[in-house]
């Protein structure tokens, strides 16, 4: 423990400090997913899941309803491109080039060099898959060994237990529960907090990188041992 002058505990101090940059990606490449800034041309993939034939428990937790109109829906999807923050990804199945997924970076703070995951949408072909892992797996190293964050965020609705278990069995540790924090739909939330932090990310991808393995995979593509009983 450190202490000032006056003998009060402070913290440790951080060496040659500068603040970060911010995200600037044209495409993070995996083995199944590729992960690449949000561009206009994804739309009409991103309709399929953000219209009407999205599944609707998709939205209960997320500030949007499903669009019935593709001319409104494609001039939203052009303010999202534009957006700096949330800085908005697309992600690609490898297997069907066809985008399946939709995540960003948000509340970016480059003076302490803190980040979020949000905006996490999914089609049905995308959720509880290789292919969602990895993709949260090559934004995650991203914003660990490119911009050289210091802290890794997940925000949800504290009723939201989808959400909570996707961040905890991603390595993302529990920190709390911010009561009354927003309003949204019309109704009250409270949100829980998680993190990674940058002296935890050798342990998380070394984690990872077991999992997404091909010996973690059967010739079905069914995984053999779980991320979460993973150490």
């Amino acid at each position: 423990m450190r202490y000032n002058e006056y003998n009060q505990p402070i913290g440790d101090a951080v060496e040659n400090y500068e603040k970060g940059e911010w995200p600037e990606v044209s495409c993070l490449e995996g083995k199944t997913v590729r992960v690449e800034k949000l561009n206009i041309k994804h739309a009409s993939d991103m309709y399929e899941y953000f219209g009407p034939k999205s599944n609707p428990t998709t939205w209960t937790y997320i500030p949007l309803n499903q669009y019935n109109s593709y001319d409104v829906f494609e001039n939203f999807v052009k303010k999202w491109v534009e957006s700096r923050d949330p800085y908005y990804f697309s992600i690609i199945d490898k297997a069907t080039e066809k985008v399946v997924g939709t995540i960003a970076l948000m509340h970016i703070v480059p003076e302490n060099r803190t980040i979020e995951m949000g905006w996490v949408i999914y089609s049905d072909f995308l959720r509880k898959t290789r292919q969602a892992t990895e993709a949260q797996y090559l934004v995650m190293k991203y914003v660990f060994e490119d911009l050289k964050y210091r802290r890794y965020e997940w925000e949800c609705d504290h009723l939201n237990t989808p959400s909570h278990n996707a961040a905890v069995r991603l390595g993302f540790t529990y920190e709390g529960t911010f009561r009354n924090a927003m309003v949204y739909k019309n109704r009250t939330r409270d949100t829980d907090w998680h993190s990674i932090i940058e002296s935890e990310w050798e342990r998380k991808k070394e984690r990872l990188q077991r999992w997404l393995s091909d010996d973690n995979f059967d010739e079905n593509g069914q995984q053999k041992q779980g991320l979460s009983s993973m150490e």
